[in-house]
């Protein structure tokens, strides 16, 4: 691939050692609008939450979200080819985005699909609503569970089952999981998407499946799999590590679709080898939607070169936005969305765009122009001299 022509445009950004630098961006590159072929993997984006800067509430504690500018990003997405994993935690679930908020928003996103031809799109089901603390035994722990789907199914909606702080405080043991899981699954009326969250991503989710090593508890993730396997789609596996990924995806029965949750190592595992691949439910794909969508397109046509060379220079720029600690990444999600005139304004529910330093910001917005991401680089240099201005930086 060749190097991206410069453009006169400069800007002093802050390094990672206090110092400015002037910086050069590059011309960006120009990704289709609408895919040019339908894509032969299952491609799911975690979509972000657009937060309304106007509301008077008190930010750490209160939720308020802009719902025009939040469903009209899920357009954009599903008009990539992108379907939508909504009210995830890209979203800020249970880290900002509480549950009455979350079935509101899955409730306009599933009315929104509607009007868009080929949409797709699956929500998050999990046991939010029940404070950890409050969580006396495992049946409390299912009949939230229970409570969510419910609400979820009566809407039309389909289900990704996700982890459960409550029941990673409560369990004694893996039978504690399965009979949770075997619960649940017994009664969802379609497949569901069932989500392994890493306490990378989350730390209370640590020991989930009832085993701290990771390989033990693939093996009772597998057996609750194995077990229900026609009431799964598929596993969206979120360790941050490809090789126990391609283990477990070896493991999964016949029609159970691994959905790789791994934003170091994507592009890899989307292409996979001769004994499989993996699908995708990616929260980075938020943040690259133009460029995965390209890639996806060109991999189906059996363009492996043009797949790598577009989407190589965006592990990059995904490494360092899910850097530890990885819980704050969607703070580079929202920013990504802001540079690119996506939204108005970089305010985040809960004001987690606090979570990351200035430094870090213009990482990113290098990293953005490496992978030719900025769409519009002057318009994303006035907003990153926002940005700069806010912090005090001239």
């Amino acid at each position: 691939m060749t190097a991206p022509d410069k453009l006169a445009l400069r800007i002093p950004l802050p390094t990672s050692d206090g110092r400015m630098e002037l910086f050069q961006l590059s011309a960006p590159r120009h990704f289709p609008q609408v895919p040019k072929q339908a894509f032969n993997r299952v491609a799911y984006s975690a979509a972000h939450v657009v937060a309304d800067p106007l509301a008077d509430i008190n930010p750490w504690l209160d939720c308020s979200i802009d719902w025009d500018a939040t469903i009209r990003y899920r357009r954009h997405l599903w008009s990539l080819g992108l379907g939508v994993a909504e009210a995830m935690d890209t979203a800020q679930r249970g880290m900002g985005l509480d549950w009455p908020t979350s079935l509101e928003l899955i409730r306009r996103s599933i009315d929104a699909a509607k009007d868009m031809p080929g949409a797709f799109l699956a929500s998050g089901a999990g046991t939010d609503h029940l404070a950890p603390e409050s969580a006396k035994s495992v049946d409390d722990v299912i009949r939230a569970y229970e409570e969510q789907v419910s609400a979820i199914e009566k809407l039309g909606g389909r289900i990704i089952l996700m982890a459960s702080r409550a029941l990673a405080r409560v369990a004694r043991s893996p039978d504690d999981y399965h009979r949770v899981y075997d619960r649940i699954l017994g009664q969802v009326r379609e497949p569901v998407i069932i989500h392994w969250l890493g306490d990378m991503f989350d730390p209370a989710l640590a020991g989930y499946w009832g085993h701290a090593d990771p390989l033990a508890a693939m093996d009772v993730a597998v057996d609750v799999i194995r077990r229900h396997a026609a009431k799964v789609d598929g596993v969206k596996i979120s360790l941050l590590d490809k090789d126990k990924e391609i283990v477990m995806r070896r493991r999964l029965p016949a029609g159970v679709r691994m959905y790789t949750g791994d934003d170091f190592n994507y592009a890899e595992l989307i292409v996979g080898d001769v004994q499989g691949h993996s699908d995708a439910l990616l929260g980075i794909f938020d943040a690259i939607a133009p460029a995965a969508s390209a890639a996806l397109a060109a991999l189906a046509g059996g363009d492996r070169k043009t797949f790598d060379e577009i989407l190589a220079p965006t592990v990059p720029l995904s490494r360092h936005i899910f850097k530890a600690p990885t819980r704050f990444y969607k703070t580079g999600v929202v920013f990504m969305a802001y540079l690119n005139g996506l939204q108005d304004h970089f305010v985040m529910v809960g004001g987690q765009q606090s979570t990351r330093s200035l430094p870090h910001l213009a990482e990113i917005f290098r990293l953005a122009d490496d992978a030719g991401l900025l769409a519009d680089p002057a318009q994303a240099v006035a907003r990153m001299q926002r940005v700069l201005a806010l912090h005090g930086v001239a």
